[in-house]
């Protein structure tokens, strides 16, 4: 065996400890899973062996099954299709999907009592291990996290998770658990019900092994007769209270864009109704039938296998030695600043923030204390953790405190002389090795990097809003940014925990470009005299988090102005929409409507209450269209204005090399602004249309509704040919 060892104690208790080889976290694998068979066999047959006790050799547990399995299971199920038909495909993908759940129920059937001593985090199919076995303590280690979280890459626990949990706790609580993908601390877990008892590390095993031998027995709670459902049956009043409201919910957060979450409620309310090994069936046919959509395909694909690429280095230059960052400047301590220093802080990284004077330095800290100290005030953090980071924190208005700094991000104001000024300030004292960034959104980095004394040293990196939540760090490469500052970027982004998309220069760079045409798009329905409540709701019946009105309010109505204006100043009037430009204008500095951040823009901003969309926008609008001609737009066509619009868009930075690998065209859609997460991502979106029925789409767009859909060359060349993004620009793998 590679992934267990196995030993057998003088009271007959075996304790099968989980540790691959070469691996720094256990993960399920078709090896795991025949060795365990084997396992489950032995302490099934062997009449000396009494019970079992499972846990790890690693400071985890397990964290779920090996993703790139599923994902090749998806190729192996297009090739049978082609080869054996579909009934064959299908079959194949049920039989091998629902392996691990077999496993499982032999394990909860063979008449031995199985104990799962829990030394660390959980995840996924390790957890569900966890809930099959008949016992589950855990240690009480504050890091260890326990949860089913299938559900944030487009999938669901398909191995025995969903029937098990909800037969463990309140079908309202379970369907909450299974659709939220939550990780709970083990405190949590316990009061769920989750795990039976939690224990100090050094006495997990002999807590585990004691209650095997004090007479407990292998047999679960749903395998006794007589066991009733926590929550009564489906059909009954409780019932009744749980599901419809439950299915409601489902249609308000997801527009049934989710085909696993839909999966969810309906595995638990047939699973309900039935006796658990038929339940387990129902919930492995549903398992493999979701396994096979393009959305989990797209989900797994983009969220799980490219985004643990790009944390893993895989756009890192070859060649160029760890960079030893210990030491960060962030000049400029506004929102933007004070939020990356604490990442930075947290991190462990010694950060000094700079401002134009002391005061300002000092006030941007004290926003800091006050942000984590509300944090602290709900209990998501302790006071000696937040002391630890600040302490970290040194604020100066003196320039020559950047001298030791491994790395300097400024985050001055968005305009170009502020900027410059900054430059040439740090230019007179950074390090000869160090490297300098620039965390601007919009401005072309090779015209800043012309300011600076070594443009191979300067380079983007944009961070997103707010920084402390926000995942994505835009990593922008000037025309004369070396080797040694890419490097360098992409070991600070990993030291914060951040994912890194690397990009290169042009204005707005990739994110911008997509977000911008997404709240452009917004603006010109409004112009078009679609109501601003039709606008919203649509955006995110197609999947946004947001609608681009409330999301340019988060924004800045002002700041968006600027870049309008700043646009139109450096490329002419052509390159601006004047509608826009006059709404903004209008909004702006006729009603001194700024967006959030002083309580009025495309919404009012009530203390206390829901914002609710500004009654005088209607006033500001050159066209209103009636009732009947409301009632006659197509709502599926607004959905897909807004991510075509942004797609399309993603496809021309392809074509213009401002992204060159697909991974990061995707991962930074949905990380960065929020491109509709079940298609994957802007370029996986148009794969699983396809690009002959997407440039169809555009150009029937542009008939209808301007130039800005058309498809660019390349997009157009890949559909008359039947080509993808992701098969054609598939990127290549580094060697282990």
């Amino acid at each position: 065996m590679t992934a267990f060892k196995l030993d057998i104690d003088a009271d007959g208790i075996a304790l099968i400890t989980w540790d691959m080889e070469g691996r720094s976290m256990n993960v399920i694998t078709m090896d795991v899973i025949a060795e365990l068979s084997g396992l489950v066999d032995k302490v099934t047959n062997d009449a000396a062996i009494k019970g079992a006790v499972i846990t790890s050799g690693k400071k985890a547990f397990c964290g779920g099954a090996d993703l790139t399995m599923l994902e090749s299971m998806g190729g192996i199920y297009a090739d049978k299709v082609r080869q054996e038909g579909e009934e064959a495909a299908a079959k194949y993908v049920y039989e091998e999907s629902s392996k691990l759940s077999q496993l499982y129920r032999r394990l909860e059937k063979s008449g031995k009592p199985w104990v799962c001593a829990l030394n660390g985090t959980a995840m996924g199919g390790g957890f569900e291990l966890a809930l099959a076995c008949h016992r589950r303590i855990a240690s009480d280690n504050a890091k260890t996290r326990l949860g089913l979280p299938e559900i944030k890459v487009g999938l669901f626990p398909g191995a025995g998770g969903t029937q098990r949990v909800v037969r463990m706790m309140m079908p309202a609580d379970a369907l909450q658990f299974l659709l939220k993908g939550d990780q709970l601390k083990v405190d949590r877990a316990k009061a769920m019900k989750l795990i039976d008892e939690v224990v100090p590390q050094d006495r997990l095993i002999e807590t585990a092994k004691a209650w095997i031998k004090g007479g407990g027995k292998g047999e679960q709670p749903w395998d006794v007769k007589g066991y009733k459902f926590p929550g009564g049956l489906v059909y009954s009043k409780a019932g009744m209270m749980t599901f419809p409201p439950a299915n409601a919910i489902y249609r308000r957060e997801t527009y049934d864009n989710y085909p696993a979450a839909r999966a969810i409620l309906q595995v638990v309310y047939e699973g309900l109704q039935v006796d658990i090994d038929t339940a387990l069936r129902i919930e492995s046919r549903h398992f493999a039938k979701i396994l096979r959509s393009p959305e989990a395909a797209a989900m797994i694909r983009t969220l799980f296998v490219n985004m643990q690429d790009l944390n893993k280095g895989a756009r890192r230059p070859a060649g160029v030695p760890p960079t030893n960052i210990k030491k960060v400047g962030i000049i400029g301590a506004g929102f933007m600043g004070a939020g990356i220093a604490q990442v930075s802080a947290a991190a462990g990284l010694s950060v000094v923030l700079i401002d134009r004077d002391q005061e300002t330095a000092d006030k941007g800290k004290a926003g800091l204390h006050k942000s984590l100290s509300d944090r602290v005030a709900k209990g998501r953090m302790k006071s000696a953790e937040r002391d630890s980071l600040l302490e970290k924190i040194a604020t100066t208005a003196d320039y020559d405190a950047l001298k030791d700094c491994d790395i300097i991000v400024e985050a001055v104001f968005e305009d170009r002389k502020v900027k410059t000024d900054v430059i040439k300030k740090v230019a007179a004292v950074i390090r000869d090795d160090a490297t300098f960034a620039s965390n601007t959104s919009t401005l072309p980095i090779t015209s800043l990097a012309a300011e600076f004394k070594e443009p191979k040293r300067f380079i983007g990196i944009h961070f997103f809003s707010p920084v402390a939540l926000m995942m994505l760090v835009e990593v922008i490469m000037g025309k004369e940014t070396g080797d040694p500052a890419l490097a360098a970027a992409l070991d600070f982004i990993r030291a914060i925990r951040k994912t890194p998309i690397v990009v290169n220069d042009t204005r707005g760079f990739y994110a911008n470009r997509c977000v911008l045409n997404y709240i452009r798009e917004g603006h010109l329905m409004l112009q078009e005299g679609i109501p601003a409540a039709m606008i919203e709701n649509t955006a995110r019946m197609a999947g946004m988090p947001v609608g681009p009105l409330s999301l340019n309010d988060e924004t800045a109505l002002d700041l968006g102005l600027k870049i309008v204006r700043a646009t139109e100043a450096d490329l002419g009037p052509e390159a601006v929409d004047p509608g826009m430009k006059k709404l903004l204008e209008d909004m702006v500095e006729k009603n001194q409507r700024f967006g959030r951040k002083n309580g009025k823009g495309f919404y009012d901003y009530t203390p206390g209450q829901p914002k609710k969309l500004w009654p005088g926008l209607a006033d500001l609008l050159p066209k209103k269209l009636t009732r009947e001609e409301i009632e006659a737009l197509d709502v599926n066509e607004l959905k897909q204005r807004f991510l075509v619009v942004q797609a399309v868009e993603a496809a021309r930075t392809f074509e213009e090399h401002v992204v060159t690998d697909v991974r990061e065209a995707d991962v930074g859609s949905i990380l960065g602004f929020g491109f509709a997460p079940f298609t994957g991502g802007t370029l996986s979106y148009i794969d699983m249309m396809g690009t002959k029925k997407f440039v169809e789409l555009c150009n029937r767009f542009v008939k209808k509704y301007g130039e800005r859909f058309t498809p660019p060359k390349l997009l157009i060349e890949m559909a008359a040919k039947g080509e993808s993004f992701h098969t054609k620009f598939a990127p290549k793998k580094k060697a282990a």
